[in-house]
């Protein structure tokens, strides 16, 4: 065991958008999980080999909540990510009630009627991106603000049956609740989006439609523990989830694709062919924020030959995870025929992200959609240049200028 004083504290720096910290390359080669400091100075073990990720997830002595939930390492002062939750002797059973909940909302027949909608808004946020540059031809265009921002947050709007006028008041408030430097703030955020989806289900339960929180409401109606607080919760972790992931990938998606001008070339020349693969590739590199998903031990488990105690903090680093070289050839490498190529950027196991389709779906259509309009699109700095959103538990980037 080290001493807390000699733990390396996250997030590591890293040198730019693209590249993870030096550090956890040196990490790679160590067999047994580390010990670090979380942001608020708390320890925890840091997973960041393939294997040893992959079997945390599906392993049932690993979970969200805490025996003691006041005792439990914090991970920052962000409202998301911040500490345990849910109940520690329900966790198994809540879990499995509320997916099953929120499968119809994400299910393949209905994620093939939403995309034809999302073709359509990406086609809308291209259309933005020509109009923009064709106004001002000798300045570059943010390709952030004029797509990877407002797809995500449009159709989780749609899907969750936000109204379209709150979009930007829903991003705002999902961006301050996943700050780690801002306080009070964060959790005051969420309270207010709270606020917000009691009132959203209000006006469902009297005038239901076909979107996810009417389905919640009817769920409420049948389901005598599933209360207003829990609902509230789910609706706005599925507002952060469903949008500030999606996001970043797709900043990094285009990043990843103009970074090599011949790789642009080789998927512009047949985007709709390629985006499949691509998309994987784009998920297995892009490293959505430098924390790790959240577990923490139900029981003394034992890991390559140390032992977390019961209730002891473990962060599982997905990003780090999918650049294990034990496990890809060339990891640093962004490859789009990798094949196979078997990431976990969604997790794993029971806890694998309901989300997953919808996420690829966005993904494919934005990165095909643009690259085949504008397919002599490229970066107007340098990809070392491009600024991380500081402070933000999942990463992305502060603009993507853009020009052809």
């Amino acid at each position: 065991m080290t001493t807390t004083e000699s733990r390396p504290q996250l997030p590591f720096q890293r040198p730019n958008a693209i590249d993870l910290a030096p550090l956890y390359g040196v990490l790679h080669r160590e067999t047994a999980p580390v010990e670090v400091l979380t942001p608020a100075g708390d320890p925890a073990w840091l997973i960041t080999r393939f294997e040893q990720a992959r079997q945390i997830f599906a392993d049932p002595r690993f979970g969200r909540s805490h025996p003691a939930p006041e005792q439990a390492s914090k991970i920052s002062d962000a409202a998301i990510l911040s500490g345990p939750s849910g109940e520690y002797e329900k966790e198994k059973e809540d879990h499995t009630r509320l997916r099953r909940l929120l499968v119809p909302a994400f299910s393949a027949s209905r994620m093939r009627k939403l995309s034809d909608h999302v073709q359509e808004l990406v086609d809308a946020r291209v259309d933005e991106l020509i109009a923009a540059r064709d106004a001002n031809p000798d300045q570059p265009v943010d390709l952030h603000a004029l797509l990877s921002f407002p797809l995500p947050v449009l159709v989780i709007c749609e899907l969750l049956g936000v109204p379209f006028e709150d979009r930007e008041y829903f991003h705002n408030l999902s961006t301050q609740l996943g700050r780690m430097d801002i306080g009070a703030l964060a959790q005051d955020a969420l309270e207010e989006l709270r606020e917000y989806m009691r009132r959203l289900a209000a006006k469902k339960r009297a005038n239901p439609e076909q979107d996810v929180m009417s389905d919640l409401v009817k769920a409420q109606a049948e389901d005598p523990d599933f209360g207003e607080d829990e609902m509230t919760r789910l609706a706005a972790g599925l507002l952060f989830a469903g949008h500030e992931t999606t996001m970043s990938r797709i900043d990094m998606g285009v990043v990843f694709l103009l970074s090599d001008l011949a790789r642009r070339d080789r998927f512009a020349a047949d985007p709709e062919g390629q985006a499949q693969a691509t998309v994987e590739e784009v998920l297995r590199m892009t490293a959505t924020g430098d924390l790790g998903l959240l577990r923490y031990a139900r029981e003394d488990v034992e890991v390559e030959g140390v032992t977390m105690k019961r209730g002891d903090c473990v962060l599982l680093s997905s990003g780090a995870a999918n650049r294990d070289p034990s496990v890809f050839t060339d990891p640093e490498e962004f490859d789009p025929t990798r094949s196979p190529n078997i990431h976990l950027a969604f997790g794993h196991g029971a806890h694998f992200c309901i989300g997953a389709s919808l996420a690829r779906t966005e993904l494919r259509i934005a990165l095909s959609t643009l690259f085949r309009r504008i397919p002599g699109i490229r970066l107007a700095v340098a990809p070392n240049d491009l600024e991380v959103r500081p402070g933000s538990i999942a990463g992305g980037l502060v603009s993507l200028p853009v020009t052809w």
